[in-house]
């Protein structure tokens, strides 16, 4: 028996992977030494804050609302076709969201760029999310539908001709 295979008998996984995971454990305690480095403290406030937040406030009103477009006789048939563009729109501001809002004075300072715009930017893209998901489902209802519409144009052809 070979080492590598010994090794994944005992480990689960190939070598390649425990390094994977280790670098990857490294890199977050650089990332983490670097963001606590100038203020710990407030840091730390905003992770609890973001925490609380999310766990009390956001996912049970998220989860409702999900629950609620996945009832009987909800008005859209798939709710993947909302779930994913509010997912990337919120996801986008999630990230970008001191922008958005306007909270970041020294962001002009810092990079040149003026700092408005990126709320009607943000719109812009959901509102081009939520198209674009509009339009998939119309075009997958428009094909799904399609041997129905067959059926129905034979139908009414066999009825117009005498036999």
């Amino acid at each position: 028996m070979s080492g590598a295979t010994a090794f994944r008998r005992r480990y689960g996984a190939s070598p390649l992977h425990l390094l994977l995971v280790l670098a990857s454990f490294a890199l977050t305690a650089y990332a983490g030494t670097r963001l606590l480095k100038g203020d710990a403290v407030g840091v730390a406030l905003w992770f609890v804050g973001a925490a609380l937040l999310h766990d009390l406030v956001l996912l049970p009103l998220y989860s409702v609302l999900d629950r609620g477009a996945q009832l009987p006789g909800a008005p859209w048939p798939s709710v993947n076709y909302v779930r994913v563009p509010a997912f990337v729109s919120g996801l986008l501001l999630l990230v970008w969201w001191p922008l958005v809002l306007r909270r970041v004075g020294h962001y002009t300072a810092t990079t040149g760029l003026p700092a408005g715009g990126f709320l009607g930017r943000w719109l812009l893209i959901t509102a081009a999310l939520f198209a674009a998901s509009a339009a998939t489902l119309l075009v997958r209802r428009w094909h799904a539908s399609g041997p129905a519409r067959r059926a129905a144009r034979r139908r009414r052809r066999d009825r117009g001709t005498p036999r």
